[in-house]
């Protein structure tokens, strides 16, 4: 059971993740927004008439900030689904297959994920200084925004990284010392292991 609640917050944690990632939303103007991979514009007062462009490779993206900010959140995303598919796939093997579910590399995972993602996010204003932002934003400098605005996309990539770095802590299992013992409570099964203290 908690296996499973630990795959479906992986999973949506990846959904939620590309969903930022692709959006053109990061930053916006009342006439143009701009993202990691995609950028948009609209005639004043028509939002509804955009016309989205997208960087297909490398080269194309116009920083290298920008480039650097985009390889660490595609990394982390990567990570993140890699964690997610082992997860799921522990959750929906019987117990006999996986005798160690939960134990294992899944919380270093979801831990590098989560630091690729924030470097990535705290990278990407750096691009700010950028000719193409500057043009957009108007004003925008390092790590100062000028005319544009947060959008979605970038506020829900912020939230996804704090969720990343919180999940690693709560995943780990917990030990504590009653009369000579060592109980570990673990996070994937329903009892709780008694195993005897080594003798010193």
């Amino acid at each position: 059971m908690v296996g499973s609640v630990w795959a479906a917050l992986g999973l949506a944690l990846t959904c939620v993740s590309a969903l930022s990632l692709i959006s053109p939303a990061w930053l916006e103007t009342p006439t143009f927004s701009f993202g990691i991979l995609a950028y948009c514009s609209w005639p004043p007062g028509d939002s509804w008439n955009q016309s989205c462009e997208t960087f297909r490779s490398l080269q194309e993206i116009p920083d290298f900030a920008w480039k650097v900010s985009a390889v660490m959140l595609l990394g982390g995303w990567l990570l993140l689904a890699f964690n997610a598919i082992l997860l799921l796939s522990w959750a929906l093997a019987p117990k006999g297959l996986c005798p160690r579910r939960g134990s294992g590399p899944m919380p270093g995972v979801q831990a590098a994920a989560a630091a690729a993602t924030i470097g990535g996010l705290l990278i990407f204003p750096i691009s700010l200084a950028s000719p193409f932002a500057k043009e957009a934003c108007e004003t925008s400098s390092l790590y100062h925004g000028g005319k544009c605005q947060l959008g979605w996309g970038y506020v829900t990539a912020i939230f996804n990284a704090v969720l990343s770095s919180l999940l690693p802590v709560i995943w780990w299992p917990r030990e504590t010392k009653a009369r000579g013992r060592v109980i570990v409570f673990s996070s994937d099964s329903e009892r709780v292991i008694l195993v005897p203290e080594a003798s010193k």
